[in-house]
């Protein structure tokens, strides 16, 4: 069952250029992972340091591959230095899930 990941970020407005940079390699690296589809960023308005990535994979085992692999883990680090508070993850499954 595919699985969209929501990412929250809050970064400070003056690193958003090294911000984009880091979620552009992290992108690129996810790309070459089993399981990914794809994946957009997306602003909010009237807070542009809140920056949410909406990952799709093929699984949560896939996404959850990708989240502890030692790669993601230094693109984490370097973010952790531009952020403001901690990432938020949200994990949701394509469609309802209705009992049968």
């Amino acid at each position: 069952m595919a699985v969209k990941i929501l990412i929250k970020r809050r970064f400070n407005t003056d690193r958003l250029q090294e911000a984009s940079s880091l979620i552009i390699k992290a992108r690129y690296g996810a790309m070459r992972q089993r399981g990914y589809i794809s994946s957009e960023t997306l602003s909010d308005l009237k807070n542009p340091g809140l920056i949410v990535v909406c990952s799709m994979w093929q699984t949560e085992t896939d996404w959850n591959s990708w989240k502890n692999s030692p790669e993601r883990a230094e693109f984490e680090t370097e973010m952790g230095k531009l952020q403001e508070g901690e990432t938020e993850f949200e994990l949701y499954a394509l469609g309802m899930q209705l009992d049968s």
